[in-house]
Formats: C-alpha cells, structure tokens, sequence
C-alpha cells in the first residue's frame, strides 16, 4: 500500500469508527465527549467567509485552511449535469441579471412549496451557466472583492479539484455533497440521486475517498441507503435538519405531517439510524439561545443521537459578530470579522460532544479542533 492509499485508510477509519460514548456527569462540567473517533471539519459552501460560495477557489481556500471535507450544493441544469449552487435560484450568487440575453429567462416557481422568482438552473444549459460569474450572496458583510472573478463549477470539475488538490497536499479531503430540493426536481424530470451516485462511482477519487450525501428530505436517503447498502465503507450519509416545527418536504409531499422535532424524539433517532450515519441539526438547536442573546445549556439533542448510534454534524458556524451569541461578540460591529468570538463559540460546541460541523471559514474551525484535542 502506498503512502497516499494509508492516508486515505485512515481518514476513513477515523470517519466511520465510532469512538466508545462517555459523558462527564459533574454538575461543574457538561463536557460530552463525541462517538467519532475524531472531529471533523466541514468547508461551508467552500470557505464561503471569505471567497463567493461554491466556487472552486471557495474550496481551494478551504482546503488550504485545512477543512477535512469541502462541501458542494447540488442542484441541475436543463441538460442534467450537476452544478455548485446553494439554490437553484440563481439571481443572489451570480451575474445572471445582467445577461440581456438570460432576460426572458426571468420567471416564477414553486420551490418546495413557496414561490420563488429569478432564474433557475434547470432552464439554462452547462454551457450557458459557464457564461455566468459568481457574487458574493452577503455583500453587506463580506464584501465584493471577489465578485466576477470565478464560475460556477460542476460536480465533475469539483472532484477532480479536489483530487487534484489532494494529491498535491498528500493529505486526503472528502466531499460532502447536499443534494437539493429532491422531490422538486424528481417532479420536472431531473432525479439527483442516480446522478450523484454515477458521478462518485465514475472517478476513481470518490471511490475510495470519504464521501458523505446529506439531505434535508427523507426518502431519497432511505432509497440511497439500499443502492449503497453497507459494504460502501467510503460512502456515508447525513440526515439534515430544519426548523423544529417544519416536514420534510418529501413527506409533506406525500400528504404527511412528520415534523423534524418529530424526528430529533428518541425513538425518532433511532429511526433516522435505520438509513443514515449521522444527523445534521442546526447549532442552535444543540444549544440555544437564551432571551438575551446568550448561549444557553444544551440540550439532549447530542446525547440522544449518540445513544441511537448517530453522529452529530452541526450546521453553521459563521465568524462575523451578526452570526455570534450576544456574549461572544466584539464591539466592532455586525460585520466585524471576530476571531476570539467564533473560536469561542466552537469551543463551546467541541464541549456539548459534536462529532464534526459545517464553518464558513474553516481555517477557523481547524484551530479550534486542533486546540481541543492536544
């Protein structure tokens, strides 16, 4: 076995080998420890603090900054390739308005249930999306330093990046893909799921590579769980969470009423355990705010995915004080990039026993891991 081929052993070892549960119960200490054998870093959208979101130098600079996995938004053209985007709709993350030839192109959808209006990806070709450049989506707090410089990339240009990249590190990077608005693009005749599986099957990075597919819907996951089986050692994937009182929209679809707070009960974890690795619930709901802006004590949210067997993988952490606790940020204002805020506020997470998360700016949350564990 070459050196490359035991990096890549090992980071999937340490992905998929859960560590024994064990919690400190001293009322002085909440720490909880986590089930991974070791905590992960999840490149946002790339480094999307400090590069425009899914763009291949979002996710050169995550990996530079030392994200374990970078993570891509899926969503599909007219003639079904796979494209980068946080949002089918188009209009806040790229150049698109200002193309007069894209102009008729301009309309209204309902998108999982609320109507939307711009331009969607799945009325342009590969091509034609090419001609387009990215934007900064939050220009009132990260600026537009950046805006026309890069492309949208497809899925395919995303993975030989990053085996490129990985290579030329030595270090192994996964991918974490999020398949979008599963049940919408299933009704148009654009189905993800095969997609997503044909392309980690067609390059033989994601064939050994750590890859993890989350979702926010249910039934895709569940179906992806048996064409992968569990012999798929490389492959993982993630039950995304929303607001506790909002339905999967697969199941609300289906005339259903299952909501995610639902499905974070007990017997609701161990349910998602049947077909997923790993739950990704929002920070907030792992520790949430108290009336005054503050963090406030945990919640059995982590306790109880890990008793279930599940991973917990947490959703986002930001640096700019606008995102941070009222405790945690600076007096610089809400665009104030806070280093010591954002640092603390992982730290505080790394304690309530989560097993890797999602961060803007990775660089940061490779410091507060690294930190944690010495």
């Amino acid at each position: 076995m070459n050196s490359h081929a035991r990096t890549i052993a090992l980071l999937i070892a340490s992905f998929v080998a859960p560590a024994p549960f064990t919690m400190n119960t001293h009322a002085e200490s909440a720490t909880v420890a986590p089930i991974a054998a070791r905590v992960l870093v999840f490149g946002h959208r790339g480094a999307s603090a400090l590069r425009p979101e899914h763009t291949l130098a979002s996710y050169a600079k995550a990996i530079a900054d030392g994200a374990d996995f970078i993570e891509p938004d899926l969503v599909p053209t007219r003639d079904g390739e796979l494209v980068a985007r946080h949002e089918n709709e188009i209009s806040g993350t790229t150049d698109v308005a200002s193309h007069a030839e894209f102009a008729s192109r301009r309309t209204t959808r309902r998108v999982d249930g609320v109507e939307v209006t711009g331009w969607f990806t799945e009325d342009f070709t590969l091509a034609e999306l090419k001609t387009l450049r990215a934007r900064e989506r939050l220009p009132q707090l990260r600026g537009t330093a950046y805006d026309g410089a890069f492309q949208i990339p497809s899925f395919d240009e995303i993975i030989d990046f990053v085996a490129a990249e990985s290579a030329a590190r030595g270090r192994v990077v996964g991918i974490i893909p999020e398949i979008k608005h599963s049940t919408y693009f299933s009704q148009l005749h654009l189905p993800l799921e095969d997609k997503v599986l044909a392309a980690i099957a067609a390059h033989a990075y994601t064939r050994t590579a750590p890859v993890e597919i989350q979702s926010f819907e249910t039934t895709n996951l569940r179906t992806l769980r048996g064409k992968l089986g569990r012999a798929h050692a490389n492959v993982r994937l993630l039950q995304l969470l929303g607001e506790p009182a909002d339905t999967p929209f697969d199941r609300a679809a289906a005339g259903e009423a299952l909501t995610y707070a639902q499905m974070t009960t007990p017997a609701g974890l161990r349910e998602i355990a049947r077909y997923a690795d790993a739950i990704g619930p929002s920070t907030r709901t792992i520790i949430p705010l108290a009336a005054d802006g503050t963090l406030g004590q945990p919640t059995a949210l982590v306790r109880d995915a890990h008793a279930a067997g599940l991973e917990v993988h947490p959703y986002t952490f930001r640096p700019e004080n606008h995102f941070l606790p009222a405790n945690l940020r600076s007096g610089d204002g809400d665009a104030a990039r806070n280093e010591a805020g954002s640092l603390a506020e992982i730290r505080t997470y790394l304690d309530a026993g989560i097993d890797a998360f999602f961060t803007d700016d990775p660089a940061l949350g490779r410091r507060a891991v690294d930190a944690s564990t010495r």
